[in-house]
């Protein structure tokens, strides 16, 4: 497991790894609790830890509703639907015997009468005989319709959100083209729509240290011999020749990870079929990059003259023909 390199002045505990601070809270020397959250890449690996991040779950909640996966967000929507039910029925039952037809005390009739209540189902079997119980009803059916209109909108918001199936090489590989050292990635739009004007960016990040001694995380950009495409409708393999001017001119595999490099790539485009703008993005560490071989040709041509793109070998390298 990952160690983590903590400042001189750091009160965090020693020799702590990712997988013991991601989600943790700890005390610090001061008596405050620290808080820690980790950032993870596209691909899984945990990329930073955020430690003491300020807090914005309220004023970030329509984000989180918006991004949280969709058994959480049906699992929230069943809960605050049972939750605020039992909470109407408890305040029923204060009422001492406030909802005609139900059994004096019992919770499970207070509860269903909740249900219908919010629902506005309205069977008639039991109804609020005291005035107590109709302000509980009027204030229970005023937040049953407002429930229903947001969950409504985040239902739509969430199915109308654009996103791209689109996906990256597992590896990158560094080999020779038309005689130079070439970077190389491949991406696949998986849908069978096009993506119109696609446009692909690949960067540099490693960790560099100023004369003063200062270490921080550098961005350069690494320009691609094709960067855009009219239609992305199957695959395109990346290129970034690696010459004089290229970030990793003379670096080597040793020397990219004592600079905890990595390459991000991203993507951006207009999906044709719902005529909203797209994005896709991908992460390479040094393991991900392999040097000196290929990757296996997807595109091929049947006997009858028919092309082909056979996307099971696309993440699938290969040695160099010498």
């Amino acid at each position: 497991m990952t160690k983590i390199n903590q400042p001189a002045n750091s009160d965090l505990p020693k020799n702590l790894t990712h997988a013991q601070l991601s989600g943790a809270s700890l005390n610090s020397k001061s008596g405050r609790r620290r808080s820690y959250k980790t950032l993870i890449s596209p691909n899984g690996r945990t990329t930073f830890l955020q430690i003491n991040p300020q807090s914005a779950f309220w004023r970030d909640l329509y984000h989180l509703l918006l991004t949280m996966s969709w058994i959480q967000f049906l699992g929230l929507a069943v809960g605050l639907y049972l939750v605020s039910n039992l909470v109407f029925a408890v305040a029923y039952l204060l009422g001492n015997d406030s909802i005609a037809n139900a059994k004096p005390g019992s919770l499970l009739d207070a509860f269903f009468f909740s249900v219908q209540t919010m629902a506005t189902i309205g069977y008639g079997a039991m109804y609020p005989k005291t005035v107590y119980a109709n302000l509980l009803v009027a204030i229970e059916a005023l937040i049953g319709l407002l429930g229903v209109a947001m969950i409504t909108g985040l239902m739509f918001a969430r199915f109308s959100r654009p996103s791209a199936r689109v996906v990256f090489s597992r590896v990158a590989v560094v080999t020779p083209y038309n005689g130079n050292p070439t970077l190389m990635f491949r991406t696949a739009n998986n849908r069978g729509n096009q993506i119109l004007e696609a446009r692909l960016w690949a960067t540099l990040v490693r960790s560099e240290t100023t004369a003063e001694g200062y270490t921080m995380r550098r961005i350069y950009d690494l320009n691609l011999v094709r960067s855009h495409s009219p239609l992305f409708a199957l695959s395109w393999t990346a290129m970034h020749p690696i010459d004089e001017d290229s970030p990793l001119y003379g670096e080597t595999p040793e020397s990219l990870a004592n600079s905890d490099a990595d390459i991000i790539v991203s993507l951006t485009g207009l999906d044709e079929t719902v005529a909203q703008p797209i994005s896709a993005r991908e992460s390479y560490a040094v393991r991900d990059l392999i040097w000196n071989q290929r990757f296996v040709d997807v595109i091929f041509s049947l006997p009858n003259g028919q092309r082909v793109v056979d996307y099971s070998y696309f993440h699938e390298v290969m040695a160099i023909d010498v």
